[in-house]
């Protein structure tokens, strides 16, 4: 499975429900990197996209505690087991965690690749991500050159998991 998550200099991914910056480049690597995939992510993150629709062309895998929780265009599990079944559908390869933290935290032991792009400025946040850097089970394997956007600077980085993953229950 993947991560693909953009992320500040401390890590920090989104405030008051939001992501820290719109970064066009990042938003076109999001659509390459998950169009006919599968696209996990939490209710509120579904909630903050435009209109709080599924992502167009792409299974949409939402995770929610609430069981009356309906959206057209997307399965709706209600716990990271039911949502692990749901996954064992598909190819590792084509699972992409999408957020919010509390869904990367929890699926980030199944994860073996997370597509970073990561942004040399610190944001004020409220949610984070957990470093990889200071990780020993992950490695940076890619980092692109430094890319800029008006006056910020970032880079799109690959990280490996360097033991074994846990097995899908």
């Amino acid at each position: 499975m993947n991560i693909i998550v953009a992320a500040d200099r401390k890590w920090a991914i989104g405030n008051q429900g939001g992501l820290l910056v719109s970064i066009p480049d990042d938003q076109k690597l999001f659509r390459e990197e998950t169009l006919g995939k599968i696209v996990v992510m939490g209710r509120k993150t579904l909630e903050s996209l435009p209109g709080g629709q599924p992502l167009y062309g792409r299974t949409n895998i939402v995770l929610t505690r609430d069981i009356n929780y309906r959206v057209k265009g997307a399965v709706i599990c209600h716990s990271v087991e039911e949502a692990l079944e749901e996954l064992k559908k598909y190819p590792d390869e084509d699972i992409f965690i999408a957020g919010g933290q509390s869904i990367y935290e929890q699926f980030l032991p199944y994860c073996d690749t997370a597509h970073v792009t990561w942004i040399d400025y610190e944001y004020e946040a409220d949610t984070w991500f957990v470093n990889l850097d200071r990780d020993t089970e992950w490695k940076m394997v890619l980092e692109s050159e430094e890319q800029t956007y008006f006056n910020l600077c970032y880079t799109f980085r690959m990280y490996r998991r360097v033991r074994e993953k846990k097995e899908i229950l």
